[in-house]
């Protein structure tokens, strides 16, 4: 039977996870929380290379742009195109004695939900990224590289792309309805981030390189194959992954690590800080998953006080909503991405 201490999932999920992962399904909250991101990359001394990405809202650039410090010679896009995933906009730049010291902003972010990302190259060609946010819409460029600066914006990056990522937060979700103790819990979600913090590692490094729409279409029907085995476990029938959770969570764990990968690929890693940057990414996605994982617990415990205290009805075909969402939006992503690579 389905772990009970997660029926209240079928009550909140229907609203927190069910309407925002279909409206994302439509691209426009999708877009919404994905970043800006900003790249000037050094080809001769004082000049840049820079590629602005803005994601799309509704079908128009998000009102955000990017400002270069005042000794550049072009400080800002002077058209966005359409690349049929985001706007963008390429251009070279002189900066006279280089990025150091001056201030790179980016313009109406504070207005926004999402953030920045901002890759830059010193003057000796080391590379450094740093994250903008609402709040912090600016920076200044310090005159060499920082290494806990690397470790902060790594972290951080890792925490929101999987807060953000709600294929795997759903697939995590669907783990904890389908697995019943603590013990089996704790070596399940273990296996699951060991196998994506192997991937993660020998993609980022290049060691192993898989193209990423076919990964995310696995990724979304991973999803499903759980969900499915939640219905099949209502129903008495016990799946492969109740049965071994751990070799089924470490085995999709590998394709999801691969996705995870490929959001820190677009970003990069700076030269002179690899390792810290990849441990402190993998990380931020670990604190991710553990918070969600914690808040999934907590809003289940607090419901089975509230429905102790105030006798609250559950409903027969509860404990269906969720499983059967989770699938359907997956089933969905499947279709989704596999017509998008073919």
């Amino acid at each position: 039977m389905v772990n009970k201490r997660f029926n209240i999932v079928a009550v909140i999920c229907w609203v927190a996870l069910f309407t925002p992962v279909t409206t994302a399904a439509s691209n426009s909250l999708v877009h919404e929380l994905q970043p800006g991101y900003l790249v000037l990359s050094l080809v001769d001394t004082d000049v840049y290379s820079v590629l602005w990405k803005v994601p799309a809202v509704k079908g128009r650039p998000m009102a955000i742009s990017a400002l270069l410090p005042e000794n550049c010679s072009q400080r800002s896009a002077e058209k966005l195109v359409w690349n049929g995933s985001a706007y963008i906009a390429r251009w070279h730049t002189t900066c006279i004695g280089g990025l150091e010291g001056g201030v790179i902003q980016i313009p109406g972010l504070e207005k926004t939900s999402t953030d920045a990302l901002v890759r830059f190259d010193f003057a000796n060609g080391v590379n450094e990224a740093r994250r903008l946010t609402p709040g912090a819409p600016s920076f200044i460029v310090p005159a060499e590289p920082n290494r806990f600066q690397v470790a902060k914006t790594y972290l951080l990056l890792g925490g929101t792309h999987i807060l953000y990522g709600i294929d795997h937060l759903l697939f995590v979700l669907a783990l904890l309805l389908l697995v019943k103790g603590s013990r089996r819990i704790v070596a399940t979600i273990t296996a699951f981030t060991v196998a994506h913090s192997i991937t993660l590692g020998v993609s980022t490094l290049s060691i192993v390189r898989i193209a990423g729409p076919p990964v995310e279409a696995a990724i979304a029907l991973s999803i499903v194959f759980v969900a499915s085995e939640i219905i099949q476990s209502r129903n008495g029938r016990q799946g492969l992954t109740e049965r071994y959770p751990w070799v089924v969570a470490f085995t999709f764990g590998l394709l999801h690590g691969f996705g995870f990968a490929g959001a820190l690929l677009e970003i990069g890693l700076p030269q002179h800080a690899i390792p810290e940057a990849l441990l402190f990414f993998n990380v931020g996605v670990e604190l991710g998953q553990l918070l969600f994982i914690g808040a999934m617990f907590a809003i289940a415990g607090i419901y089975k006080r509230l429905a102790q205290r105030y006798s609250i009805p559950q409903p027969e075909w509860g404990w269906a909503v969720v499983p059967y969402s989770i699938g359907a939006i997956a089933a969905f992503w499947v279709i989704e991405r596999v017509v998008a690579f073919i």
